[in-house]
């Protein structure tokens, strides 16, 4: 795998961000997406030494298109500046808790769960999380994996959901409104000779997180 040549066009398209210049270098745009699928075939395989669910997954079942939708967007630049996969089971664009992978100079980063649940999946993943506490504290207050996932969601009510007690000592984990982690990265960890290693390693103290999520999520799918 050839990873300084991702960085090196997700450069380049960052600082020529227009029709014409991709179409004139359309070619690094191709063997950078190349690589990225090598990297990406790679994670894969180490994943599924400990998760067997992804095993089978294929890799162009896992990227995204580099051309950004700008309908509804004030910002009309037409290519994305970063490459990311996801590495689901049922398909990116479940529901189901999977793997994400973002290459992206300066802003890398490796995350998981479930964005966007149908309010009736999530509130029964609260409801999982309220009932089962002492499970879901055990795995992400677990020091192995709080060192790479320190934080769980990104957007939070200011109070508790509707039907949950606003004195539940935990509560923070129920005001989620996606129930996510993320690592970043520095571009050095991509770089580096033993990524996909080191990718599967910090993937590996997510799946209980995953695990627990989906034991809910796919009753609904």
């Amino acid at each position: 795998m050839n990873i300084p040549v991702i960085f090196q066009f997700l450069k380049e398209v960052s600082a020529n961000n227009n029709r014409e210049w991709f179409n004139a270098h359309k070619d690094l745009y191709e063997e950078a997406r190349g690589e990225f699928e090598n990297l990406l075939s790679a994670i894969i395989t180490r994943i599924s030494l400990f998760d067997e669910s992804i095993r089978g997954v294929q890799v162009k079942d896992c990227t995204y298109r580099i051309y950004r939708d700008t309908r509804f967007s004030q910002d009309k630049t037409p290519y994305k500046t970063h490459l990311g996969g996801y590495i689901n089971a049922r398909g990116k664009k479940s529901d189901h808790c999977g793997y994400y992978v973002h290459i992206e100079p300066g802003n890398c980063l490796l995350a998981g769960g479930s964005y966007c649940l149908p309010p009736k999946t999530l509130k029964a993943v609260r409801q999982a999380v309220y009932d089962n506490i002492d499970e879901f504290r055990g795995i992400v207050e677990n020091p192995d994996f709080k060192q790479y996932f320190p934080v769980i969601g990104e957007d939070f009510l200011k109070t508790a959901p509707k039907g949950f007690p606003k004195d539940f000592e935990y509560v923070q984990y129920l005001k989620c409104k996606e129930y996510t982690c993320y690592c970043n990265q520095p571009d050095s960890f991509f770089l580096a000779y033993d990524c996909v290693d080191r990718t599967a390693e910090i993937f590996k103290q997510m799946k209980p997180f995953a695990d627990f999520l989906n034991y809910t999520i796919d009753d609904f799918e």
